[in-house]
């Protein structure tokens, strides 16, 4: 979650549909592809398919924005953070951290990702890259709760009843 309004020190193109992002205050540049966003766009954004277009690309509003096609079409810092934030790698630190904020058990967290015990412990250990649909999964149980509880069947600590 962000807490204050960020600021851009510094932006370029990277890629098709890629900007580099030197956040004011952050160490160092993050990439982060607009694929996705140009792609649900609609007509607003259409512009940006063009390699043209987006290669413009222009640091706007003293470091609240990024602009292209003279300010007409835009992004602002706040959801180019959201963006780059959910494209970063999680990692086993990510993992760990993130059962913590949850609560939930080792044997918990298999049962609501619908995973192994083994292969949730090789996240944590770092031994196995954790997937895409996994990482969307944990960011978005953190952002909305209630996915989390829709889904979540609690364990009963002991052994079941003979």
């Amino acid at each position: 979650m962000i807490n204050e309004t960020p600021r851009i020190d510094k932006v370029s193109v990277t890629g098709p549909a890629t900007l580099r992002v030197k956040w004011k205050g952050k160490g160092t540049p993050v990439d982060v592809n607009l694929t996705g966003w140009i792609a649900t766009g609609g007509e607003t954004l259409a512009a940006l398919k063009s390699k043209d277009t987006f290669g413009k690309a222009m640091l706007g509003n003293y470091g609240s924005a990024v602009l292209w096609d003279d300010g007409d079409v835009a992004i602002d810092a706040t959801h180019l953070m959201l963006l780059a934030n959910e494209q970063k790698k999680f990692s086993k630190d990510d993992a760990r951290s993130w059962q913590l904020t949850t609560g939930l058990s080792n044997n918990e967290v298999a049962d609501l990702l619908d995973i192994s015990l083994s292969t949730w412990n090789a996240y944590k250990a770092g031994t196995s890259t954790i997937p895409l649909t996994i990482a969307m999964m944990c960011r978005a149980i953190l952002r909305d709760p209630l996915i989390m509880q829709a889904h979540l069947r609690p364990r009963k600590a002991g052994r079941p009843a003979a």
